[in-house]
């Protein structure tokens, strides 16, 4: 399974960001997909997880409602919609995918979100 995402930028405080992951490859494997970051000097955090139907969403706690994730099984792409960002949510984000929702087997290259307050 590949992964690729995009969306990383630089973003105001309080603004909105969207980040997209496509997946290739054997996907059919895969029952989550989902996103980590790492901010600059701490540890790997669980930001979101989505299960291949949609019916399931897992989300780290300190998202408080303020990111949501989706799919788009056409696309084999998955989204994250990040909204009033803080600049604490600075950080590269992973796109990740597997069959365990917080223990991903397979990871994409990372994107930076910068946010600016």
């Amino acid at each position: 399974v590949q992964l690729q995402a995009s969306g990383g930028g630089l973003v105001q405080a309080g603004g909105s960001l969207r980040l997209s992951c496509a997946a290739s490859g054997r996907t059919s494997s895969t029952s989550f997909m989902g996103w980590f970051r790492r901010a600059p000097g701490k540890e790997r955090e669980f930001v979101a997880a989505i299960s291949r139907s949609g019916s399931v969403r897992d989300y780290g706690n300190f998202v408080k409602g303020r990111f949501s994730i989706s799919r788009d099984d056409a696309k084999n792409t998955v989204y994250l919609q990040m909204s009033s960002l803080k600049p604490e949510d600075t950080a590269v984000y992973y796109c990740s995918a597997g069959s365990a929702i917080r223990n991903p087997a397979y990871w994409g290259q990372g994107t930076l979100v910068t946010v600016s307050s």
